[in-house]
């Protein structure tokens, strides 16, 4: 090792400035040591991270999960169309004669078939037609409620005065079962890793259930299933796909 002296400083300054210098070395030292122990921990804290990071299992879906759907509390199952072409599946497909149709009394919606719908209590029918009227334009519409009927499947028909009705839209005849000023109202929680989406008159409790409203003061869908997705700790996309089209307003 060989240390430059300087003939124009005495020995003491040297030794004075080989002194600064070592600290000055020392500090760089301690620091760049330290910083190597910061960059291990972090990268020891991601790969915890990463192996126990819960794996998302993809899960096998039923065929009802590609509608709307609830059960009610009587345990039947409700079928909604997300869109026009959803609405023709669930009638021509999946409504059998025992069943019941219910649609908001408004231009657009979703067509909702309750599975033995003929044998359902007064409360079942009141929380198919409370799905009907919140997955329908009055939904968009911001309205508090709106009137919905029932029918049997003899009664609904995909031709009027000889032609077809426009797609997605139905002919009813004869007498409906009204279920006047239904509230619009859904409530949201899970049920184990699962998301579900129930009428607000359902009597079953979910986990971090939170009731949402049509309401023009309300977030945009998009927004609303960003906070519903991290107030429930659900994947996002769980949530877009079950929500009704129009603001939501969220009451935990």
């Amino acid at each position: 090792m060989r240390i430059k002296i300087f003939i124009d400083k005495s020995i003491h300054e040297n030794a004075a400035y080989y002194y600064e210098l070592a600290k000055e070395i020392k500090a760089k030292i301690e620091g760049v040591q330290k910083a190597i122990e910061e960059t291990k921990k972090a990268i020891a804290s991601a790969e915890k991270a990463r192996k126990t990071k819960k794996v998302r299992v993809k899960r096998k879906k039923e065929w009802y999960e590609a509608f709307h759907f609830f059960f009610t509390s009587g345990g039947k199952l409700a079928i909604g169309g997300k869109d026009q072409k959803q609405n023709e599946i669930v009638f021509r497909k999946h409504m059998e004669d025992n069943d019941l149709f219910f649609h908001a009394d408004i231009q657009g919606g979703s067509a909702v078939v309750l599975k033995d719908g003929a044998k359902a209590t007064e409360q079942e029918k009141k929380e198919a037609a409370q799905f009907a009227a919140s997955f329908s334009n009055a939904w968009k519409n911001a309205n508090a409620a709106v009137d919905v009927y029932a029918v049997r499947k003899n009664q609904v028909s995909q031709y009027a005065q000889g032609g077809y009705v426009a797609a997605g839209a139905f002919a009813i005849t004869g007498a409906r079962e009204w279920f006047k000023s239904t509230p619009l109202g859904l409530k949201i929680g899970k049920e184990g890793d699962r998301v579900f989406v129930l009428p607000l008159s359902h009597s079953k409790k979910l986990e971090k259930e939170i009731a949402l409203f049509p309401s023009k003061k309300g977030k945009e869908k998009e927004d609303a299933a960003k906070y519903l997705a991290y107030n429930l700790e659900a994947d996002i996309d769980d949530i877009r796909g079950i929500l009704p089209s129009g603001k939501i307003l969220a009451k935990i």
